[in-house]
């Protein structure tokens, strides 16, 4: 009885031992995932909607959620094309409106029953991010384990789990961006095309078997590679551009069938994986097709299924010429030379019948593939730009993991060396592991794919280090006592080389994934644009009804719009678009609920570009009126441009929005896209900072000349068309920047802008004395009190040629009212002024200043400002932030003298809003004056403590030991 009971003992303990062998993995990965998920959502409460507003991070999650919105309203179909944003022509927008945001709607329809809420459809939208990356870690470990057992598997997915980089950071709550869709369904692909491959090299489906329709044969790798070809489907409709992948997948067969050939074996096995792999997401994407184009890699177009048919025709064409090459006796390794040479021909062919097919594909592999010939507007984009380090650009998003995959792939290159089955899922992981490395090194941004690879390849690390040590992950517990010292050691230092750099106290303060994922939250710059895209919702007129035009209803924000003949969308009268740079597009388009001339997609850039650099108003209306026209713009003079404008367009830009980082960093982009560049705009002038004399760089006379500077910095100071309409209560100090560094080194950093103030004008002066003083030993340089990181250090800022300024501000195209009067007595060639004081919403007043010259006891000028505030969005035109504080213009003759005018001859006008946006003509005559002395509007200001607009700070002697102490 107690032998019986012993054995009973055993049976269960052997079997606990063996459910946990089994299924010990499943509680690690579920682990892991719910980390991934918890790391992504730690800054929910930042990013959740409040009174009704969202607040997501990051640029394109702005444009993600307007479609969202859009496929809600119309479920479950995706936007054919935007006429809310590229105004005036519209613009199809292939990539946005896809699976992944009908995924998010169809999650938010079965939430909300049907009819979800705004609130809950932004909640479902931005908390799926984070599920779809933990999603993630279910392929990566199945690839992980076909490469290297159970236990590689469990790495790959800690190491996923652990990445600090741009995966994690592009998965946050609130990044409501296709990244996340793209690497899950990447993933998927990859781990299906893996299967197939391994199962055709089992099952060994020819040609002859398609001939004698053997579908028992070859039921099994047609099933696996039809469900690779629906995975790539599923990717592709994730994102259009993912068509990259596609063409990674033909360097893999070239590859793969090559070397099959060459080492005696029938290319035909792996060659119907790719025939039937391909097939699918040919046709399936040419039932997606919305656009007939070539060019476009973001669009549903010609380009997905054309390249997917190539590459399955590609393996028809290898598979053929391997049979031929066989029947005729040619020497075996000659074969990938005919290869190579078919594929140049094919594209010197393609280069003169299909050139935009070429240059696409080109144009591609060079731009995303390959770190050559990427473009100076594209380094223009921070995402973009190749990383400065690559080396250290991998350890700060891997740690030593990147480095132990290069380790992962050479083992799996010398595997045939040391007589280990090769198969071609390894050829595949090697031929895609090595584009993701040169992807990520051409774009910053391509990091989150290469997490994919990182992942994987260290299965194969470790399980190849176990088996070096002649470990066995798998053996039981008691064979695992038997464990020498030095395995161990080895286990312990390969955890340590892989881990560590990834967890504290390793890992840089503020490096590991937890840390980062803290660190997620709003996008700054559309926080900061909320309150002037606000009142643009609120105090414009809606599209289709400027100037009372009454075409409203024609323009609904989740209206159906078909692709227009021609591309160009004709709107109605009424109609109007925003001048901004295109970073700000989607801001306007999803809050403003207003039509952007230029936007994240740098639609228009160069245009928008040109305008802004505009050196005088007649170039800047000329711009704006042949954008109206459908006429070229750029690189041209207002006389080129106007010379081709027929007949004016009624599709006008009638406001211009711009902020302290378009004035500030964004400028060099901006003068990058069309020219000249920011070095045309920069001069040195000599600059002391605590007793250190260096040449700093700052903006000169062209500079200050251009359309952004005279609007956003003079607030249309003298322009006749333009008026300051809004201004946000955040304040910046924009100018240029100096940094000083702990050893008392100063160094230039050129012109950026510092945020630092809300809640009103007078508030943002009393800030600014605080954040600033001005010192003797300074000079021309203020210093700001907040520390700033520069290469490990922490330094002291400073800033010169410096201005306190609305983070946002916004000017409307008007007519503006002309005043013609006569003057008396008043000699030809006097200069008439015409001023009128204003106060913004945030409480700052400025004087606008217009100035003409007499001739024949007459003069004529033109002024934006109104003196009253009688029209608002009901009538088709802006209801003004900005209002004079004066019912009447002063206009008066006077000689500048020592920063001074007194005021000979002097009138008064008021100038109704009707007289302005209808360019009516008002009449004066000016009279004997009052003797008044006033500034001369002209007068260079002095820089002596003169660090906001017409406002004053106090002097204030800071000693060197009081600066540092700051």
């Amino acid at each position: 009885m107690s032998t019986e009971t012993e054995r009973i003992g055993e049976d269960t303990t052997e079997s606990t031992l063996e459910a946990v062998q089994r299924w010990y993995h499943v509680p690690i990965i579920a682990v892991a995932m719910a980390f991934m998920f918890w790391v992504r959502m730690q800054e929910y409460s930042e990013v959740a909607m409040r009174d009704g507003q969202a607040r997501l991070s990051a640029v394109d999650s702005w444009y993600h959620w307007r479609s969202v919105q859009w496929t809600a309203e119309n479920y479950p179909y995706t936007m054919p094309y935007e006429i809310w944003t590229s105004f005036p022509t519209g613009q199809y927008v292939g990539q946005f409106g896809t699976l992944f945001d009908q995924i998010l709607v169809t999650v938010a329809f079965i939430v909300g029953l049907g009819d979800p809420s705004t609130h809950q459809l932004y909640t479902v939208a931005i908390v799926m991010v984070p599920v779809l990356a933990a999603l993630v870690a279910i392929p990566v470990y199945f690839i992980g384990r076909r490469l290297g057992g159970q236990i590689g598997g469990l790495v790959s997915v800690i190491l996923l789990a652990l990445a600090p980089g741009q995966f994690l950071s592009r998965t946050t709550v609130g990044q409501l961006q296709h990244h996340v869709a793209e690497v899950l369904f990447m993933a998927i692909a990859i781990l299906a095309m893996m299967a197939a491959l391994r199962v055709a090299e089992r099952e060994q489906p020819i040609w002859e078997l398609v001939l004698d329709g053997d579908w028992d044969g070859l039921r099994e790798p047609a099933l696996y590679s039809a469900l690779t070809g629906v995975a790539l489907s599923l990717y592709l409709w994730s994102w259009p551009p993912g068509v990259v992948l596609l063409g990674i997948l033909g360097v893999f067969f070239v590859v793969q069938l090559s070397l099959d050939f060459v080492r005696g074996r029938s290319p035909d096995h792996v060659a119907f994986v790719g025939i039937v792999s391909m097939v699918i997401p040919g046709a399936f994407m040419l039932l997606m097709l919305e656009v007939w184009t070539f060019s476009s890699v973001t669009s549903f177009g010609l380009l997905q299924p054309t390249v997917a048919f190539l590459v399955g025709a590609g393996c028809v064409f290898m598979a053929w010429l391997a049979r031929q090459w066989e029947g005729h006796g040619l020497e075996r390794q000659y074969y990938p030379v005919a290869i190579a040479g078919s594929i140049i021909g094919s594209l010197i062919v393609m280069s003169l019948v299909l050139p935009d097919l070429y240059s696409t594909l080109i144009g591609n592999l060079t731009g995303r593939l390959i770190p050559i010939n990427v473009s100076e507007t594209a380094l223009t984009v921070s995402e973009a730009q190749p990383p400065d380090n690559f080396g250290q650009h991998v350890f700060n998003e891997f740690g030593a993991a990147f480095f132990t995959m290069l380790g992962g792939l050479a083992f799996l290159l010398l595997r045939p060396l040391f007589g280990r089955e090769f198969r071609a899922e390894h050829t595949l992981i090697i031929v895609w592991a090595l584009f993701l490395t040169s992807m990520a090194a051409t774009q910053i941004r391509f990091a989150y794919y290469l997490v994919l690879a990182v992942a994987v390849l260290n299965a194969v690390f470790v399980a190849d280090i176990a088996r070096l040590l002649n470990l066995d992950f798998q053996r039981s517990a008691q064979s695992i006592r038997d464990v020498e010292t030095y395995q161990v050691i080895a286990i312990f230092l390969v955890v340590m080389m892989l881990f560590m750099p990834l967890l504290p106290p390793i890992a840089a303060q503020g490096s590991t994934a937890w840390e980062r994922g803290a660190q997620a939250g709003p996008s700054g710059d559309a926080m900061v644009w909320q309150e002037s895209t606000d009142w643009m919702l609120e105090s414009t007129p809606e599209p289709g009804n400027w100037a009372g035009a009454g075409h409203q209803d024609d323009l609904e924000y989740y209206g159906t719009y078909e692709y227009p003949e021609g591309g160009d969308y004709d709107y109605p009268e009424g109609a109007y678009g925003v001048m901004s740079w295109w970073d700000y597009g989607h801001l306007i388009t999803t809050n403003a609920e207003r039509m952007p001339h230029s936007n994240p997609f740098q639609s228009n850039a160069r245009s928008s570009s040109w305008y802004l650099q505009a050196g005088d108003e007649a170039h800047g209306e000329a711009i704006l009126d042949g954008i109206s026209a459908g006429v070229s713009v750029t690189d041209r003079s207002a006389d080129e441009i106007r010379s081709d404008i027929d007949e004016p367009g009624h599709e006008d830009v009638q406001y211009v929005m711009i902020d302290d980082q378009m004035a500030g960093g964004k400028f060099s982009a901006i003068a990058t896209w069309s020219g000249p560049g920011m070095s045309a705009y920069e001069t040195a002038e000599p600059v002391s900072v605590m007793g250190t004399e260096i040449e700093a760089t700052t903006t000169n006379e062209a500079y200050e000349d251009t359309m952004l500077a005279s609007l956003y910095l003079e607030d249309a100071e003298g322009m006749e068309h333009y008026r300051l309409v809004h201004e946000s209560s955040t304040y910046s100090i924009v100018g240029s920047q100096i940094l000083v560094l702990p050893d008392g080194q100063a160094v230039d950093i050129s012109t950026g802008s510092e945020r630092f103030a809300a809640g009103g004008y007078t508030d943002a002066v009393a800030e600014a004395e605080q954040q600033f003083e001005m010192a003797e030993a300074t000079d021309q340089a203020l210093l700001l009190n907040s520390q700033y990181p520069f290469q490990g250090f922490m330094t002291q800022q400073y800033v010169h040629n410096a201005q306190v300024v609305s983070a946002v501000k916004t000017f409307e195209r008007v007519e503006g009212a002309t005043i013609t009067g006569s003057a008396p007595g008043v000699a030809d060639g006097e200069t008439v002024y015409a001023q009128v004081e204003l106060e913004t919403e945030p409480g700052r007043t400025f004087t606008y200043t217009q100035q003409a010259t007499v001739e024949n006891e007459a003069f004529e000028l033109t002024v934006p400002y109104a003196t009253d505030n009688e029209l608002g969005p009901e009538d088709g035109y802006s209801d003004s932030a900005v209002e004079a504080l004066d019912d009447e213009y002063t206009i008066f003759v006077g000689s500048p003298e020592d920063g001074e005018i007194e005021r000979e001859y002097i009138t008064t006008t008021d100038v109704s809003e009707l007289a302005v946006v209808e360019g009516e003509t008002l009449e004066v005559t000016l009279e004997e004056g009052d003797g008044e002395v006033v500034p001369d509007p002209d007068a260079e200001p002095d820089f002596d403590g003169e660090a906001v607009e017409g406002e004053e700070v106090d002097d204030e002697d800071v000693d060197d030991e009081e600066i540092e102490d700051e």
